[in-house]
């Protein structure tokens, strides 16, 4: 029979400690042993941190920084809860660099004071992991994935009773009204609810993943592992450098406006980012049908937009459901494949692309109906018709070519309803689960203020927590942990 001894207060606690100062520990000095933090601080960061202004510092900008990238790695969710960490955990206090504990008010004002600082800091961590992410995946780390969403601020109307209450009320008066089911009480709401929150008018009004929300946007260029290399928030100062960017007043529908304002905001989101990073040329795009349009595949795939000489190769965009593709010189189905002249359901066959001379692609497409036959006097393969009812006398069947740059929508330098096609874009949703990582784990949702500078930090913060994340998986050659280091944790 197997003894039951009962465990005391003390024992767990002693458990609990053992574990706390063991494991811990281990962690931080993996840090500390592959991380210098002095590399990462630029020296105008340093100038400014400690500039003379009468009274010397309490605490060294190393420890602020090390504890909000920790606060970030372990999911403390609350800038008062990782104080507390602080307080009750000498090795993480000594590991940080604080000598004392600073109060919250420290924590936000150097976010707010630093905020520039801090920028440069993740900007310069972006160049050091491209490498890195080269080296991890080149396919990938040669694409371009675009989204936006927001953080929402503390205020009044993020409170769900707001909406519902609403809602309520135009259901309430359609049932009265005898209003039939065209109409739709949740696009009436969102149009009489206000454009932004009576707090803060840079507070927008958004429809994010099926709800209302007020919140600060912002948008996040990732490549194809979902490692960040830009970040862009959307406020009055981005607004002001991009006078190009018209501000129109939002539609009835919620999913249209997020829509055309994230059309809007792509260009000018990636000429701040090629600007920053001028050696990082990706070759690939690739979004949502929020940006099927005509200009914009022009400017991304032609031109000097970015810069001389930078633009992209191939964008993968999927078609916005409310147009159709059309060819002037062919019938062309869904995904702009030319179909049969007598069978509009039989699509041709992609046989191959070539580059003429002056550096223009051109694809060629042959008929579905045809079969290589070999010649027994040359011993060669030539094409041979074989359709009951042939659209040209031509033995070899009907040919077209198509030249992309005539139509850079349907042909943007590749080929839809591909298996490329597929495989490829299923890749873009990288940038979604880096939102919702940067959101979840990374301590930027949940934010309990409405202060635009210190969410601004918040989600620069987040970045560097990502690209340390990125280094230091390298040095330990796990290249696994690129997005998390969870798994170092537990």
């Amino acid at each position: 029979m197997i003894p039951h001894k009962q465990l005391s207060l003390a024992d767990i606690f002693s458990d609990c400690q053992e574990k706390f100062e063991n494991d811990k520990p281990a962690f931080l000095s993996l840090l500390e042993t592959h991380i210098d933090i002095d590399e990462i601080i630029p020296i105008s960061f340093r100038n400014h941190f400690y500039a003379s202004t009468g009274r010397t510092r309490k605490y060294p900008l190393q420890a602020f920084l090390w504890a909000l990238i920790i606060q970030r790695i372990f999911s403390i969710p609350t800038d008062q809860l990782l104080l507390t960490f602080l307080a009750y955990s000498k090795p993480l206090r000594e590991f940080c660099g604080f000598s004392k504990v600073p109060d919250a008010s420290k924590i936000t004002r150097f976010k707010q004071d630093f905020l520039d600082d801090l920028q440069i800091v993740f900007d310069n961590l972006v160049d050091v992991t491209e490498p890195i992410c080269q080296a991890i995946d080149s396919a990938r780390a040669d694409m371009t994935i675009f989204d936006s969403s927001g953080i929402e601020a503390f205020v009044t109307e993020n409170n769900p009773k707001y909406a519902n209450r609403i809602i309520r009320q135009l259901k309430a008066y359609a049932k009265a009204q005898g209003l039939d089911k065209s109409y739709d009480p949740y696009k009436a709401a969102y149009g009489s609810m206000p454009s932004h929150a009576s707090a803060n008018p840079e507070i927008k009004q958004l429809y994010i993943n099926g709800h209302f929300c007020y919140v600060f946007k912002f948008g996040i260029v990732t490549n194809g592992l979902g490692i960040i290399r830009h970040i862009s928030f959307y406020n009055k100062d981005f607004m002001t450098s991009h006078p190009e960017i018209l501000v129109e007043k939002k539609s009835d529908s919620p999913d249209e406006d997020k829509c055309v304002h994230d059309a809007k905001l792509l260009i000018p989101t990636l000429k701040d980012f090629f600007a920053k990073h001028p050696l990082i040329n990706p070759k690939t795009f690739l979004g949502d049908a929020a940006f099927d349009s005509c200009q914009l595949y022009g400017e991304l795939l032609t031109g000097s937009t970015f810069g001389e000489n930078k633009h992209f190769a191939k964008a993968y965009i999927p078609l916005n459901s409310r147009s159709e593709l059309k060819n002037s010189d062919c019938k062309v189905n869904e995904n702009g494949i030319p179909c049969c002249p007598n069978d509009n359901s039989l699509p041709m066959k992609h046989e191959g692309t070539s580059t003429r001379k002056n550096g223009l692609k051109r694809y060629k497409f042959i008929c579905p109906k045809i079969k290589y036959v070999k010649d027994a006097s040359t011993g060669k393969y030539h094409r041979q018709c074989i359709c009951d009812n042939p659209c040209t006398s031509s033995e070899c069947g009907r040919m077209i070519y198509v030249y992309p740059e005539k139509d850079l929508r349907t042909y943007p330098g590749t080929i839809r309803g591909t298996e490329e096609w597929d495989n490829t874009y299923k890749i873009r949703t990288a940038v979604e689960r880096d939102i919702n990582h940067i959101k979840d784990n990374l301590c930027l949702a949940g934010r309990r203020t409405q202060n635009e500078k210190t969410l601004h930090a918040d989600l620069i913060l987040a970045g560097i927590t990502q690209l340390i994340t990125v280094v230091l998986a390298d040095k330990i050659k796990h290249h696994e942990y690129i997005r998390s280091l969870k798994p170092l944790i537990a």
